[in-house]
C-alpha cells in the first residue's frame, strides 16, 4: 500500500507531535490500567509512536506492510516488530496496552471485518488491559469535493503531495500524488488508498462485540477524529 512512498512517510508526517501523542495514550492508559507495563501497536507504520511510547513500556509491533516495517526495523532494531494482518493475526500473548493510531482501523472494509480487528486486538489484552483505537472520518465528519496538500522542504528532498477525496457508498477514495525531488532525480507516482467511513454506533458495536466496556470521545484524539477506548474483563477469559 505504501510501497513507493515508505521511506517518505517520516519526512511527510513531520507535523505530528509524536511525543505528545505518545504522552497522551500513555495516561489514557494508565488511568484505566495503573501500572501497565507492557503494550502492543498495530499497523505500528514506521514505528513513531512506539518510539515514544517504549520509554513507558515494554512494547512491540505489527503491521501489514513490510516497506514500513522495515524502516521501523532500523528505527528500533531491538523492538519486536511483525507482519501481520489486524484482522486474524495471534501473537500467542497478551499486553496490558494495545493501540491502533493514526486512522488505520479504516482501512478494514466493512463491519465485518471491523468486528474481526477489533476481536483481534481484544484477545491480545490482559485482564482488565486497554485497547485505544484512534478512527477514520464517520460519514457526517467528511467533506467532499476536498483538495488537500502537504510539502517537504529538506536540503536534499522535496515532496509535494496532493490529495484529492472522492465518497462512493461508504468508502472513502483518496487519491494522492506526489512529486518527489532528490538532487539526482525528479519522479511523480500515484497511490490510492480507501478507507471505510464507519458510523459510531457501528464503531462501538464492534467494541460490545469484543466484550469489552467501551468509552467514546467524539473530538478526542492526536488529529480531533474521536477515540475509541476499551476496558477488557478482569477475568482472564475473553
Amino acid at each position: 500500500m505504501f510501497s513507493r512512498s515508505a521511506r517518505l512517510y517520516d519526512a511527510i508526517y513531520s507535523f505530528k507531535d509524536y511525543p505528545a501523542e505518545a504522552a497522551s495514550m500513555h495516561g489514557l492508559v494508565q488511568a484505566r490500567k495503573p501500572g501497565a507495563s507492557t503494550l502492543l501497536d498495530v499497523a505500528c507504520g514506521t514505528g513513531a509512536h512506539l518510539a515514544e511510547l517504549r520509554r513507558w513500556y515494554r512494547c512491540e509491533g505489527l503491521d501489514l506492510d513490510p516497506d514500513l516495517l522495515e524502516v521501523a526495523h532500523e528505527r528500533l532494531p531491538d523492538v519486536a516488530l511483525r507482519e501481520g494482518d489486524m484482522r486474524d493475526f495471534d501473537l500467542g500473548r497478551r499486553f496490558d496496552a494495545v493501540t491502533c493510531l493514526f486512522s488505520s482501523i479504516g482501512y478494514v472494509r466493512d463491519t465485518d471485518e471491523l468486528a474481526e480487528a477489533i476481536a483481534s486486538m481484544a484477545r491480545h489484552l490482559e485482564p482488565g488491559g486497554v485497547l485505544i483505537v484512534e478512527p477514520w472520518l464517520s460519514p457526517d465528519r467528511i467533506h467532499v469535493p476536498h483538495v488537500g496538500a502537504v510539502f517537504v522542504d529538506e536540503p536534499e528532498l522535496k515532496v509535494a503531495r496532493i490529495n484529492s477525496v472522492e465518497v462512493e457508498g461508504n468508502r472513502s477514495i483518496v487519491e494522492l500524488h506526489y512529486l518527489v525531488g532528490r538532487p539526482d532525480d525528479v519522479r511523480h507516482f500515484t497511490e490510492r488508498h480507501e478507507l471505510t467511513l464507519f458510523e459510531d454506533e457501528e464503531m462501538l458495536e464492534a467494541f460490545r462485540a469484543a466484550r469489552l466496556e467501551v468509552e467514546h470521545d467524539p473530538d478526542g484524539g492526536p488529529m480531533g477524529r474521536g477515540l475509541y477506548l476499551g476496558v477488557a474483563p478482569a477475568s482472564a477469559d475473553l
